[in-house]
């Protein structure tokens, strides 16, 4: 079965964490060793999303992975909190990324779910932001994006405050 929609396993460049190093771009998920293995996947504006994989996740805001030997350890999966949106392709290594195996055929299963959630997940950060979010409370809102890495993408995302 081929899939609807082209998406990709990869890293960030060193320009991208150039461009937004922290401080003050604290939420953004980075280690100086080694960089961050990102899916990502085309949306139907002009950006990419790319979700981080993630060794350990304590919130419900993500894939999780069910399947693999590390999700048995730890709570492994792609992170929407963390998404970060590139429009710059020079962000963008030209290198699959690698991954475990079995972290990779989960994603692939549940691509269009992956991609549905994330669709969703900054779907809802624009509508928290321009104050039209009223399927969740404002405690919940604060909860599920308070930590969100989006607030540094506003541009990218069309967002005028």
């Amino acid at each position: 079965m081929k899939d609807s929609f082209d998406y990709q396993i990869l890293n960030l460049t060193k320009d991208f964490y150039l461009s937004y190093p922290s401080p003050p771009y604290t939420e953004l998920i980075s280690k100086e060793q080694r960089p961050y293995n990102c899916l990502l996947i085309q949306s139907h504006y002009d950006y990419f999303i790319c979700i981080p994989y993630r060794s350990s996740i304590s919130h419900k805001y993500a894939f999780k992975f069910h399947n693999s030997a590390r999700s048995k350890r730890t709570r492994s999966g792609l992170d929407y909190t963390k998404i970060i949106i590139v429009k710059n392709t020079r962000y963008l290594s030209g290198e699959d990324a690698i991954i475990d195996s079995d972290e990779y055929a989960e994603t692939r299963e549940h691509i269009e779910t992956i991609k549905n959630e994330a669709i969703a997940y900054v779907d809802g950060y624009i509508d928290y932001i321009n104050g039209t979010n009223t399927t969740c409370s404002k405690q919940e809102l604060s909860r599920k994006y308070g930590f969100s890495s989006l607030k540094y993408f506003h541009n990218e995302l069309g967002i005028v405050i």
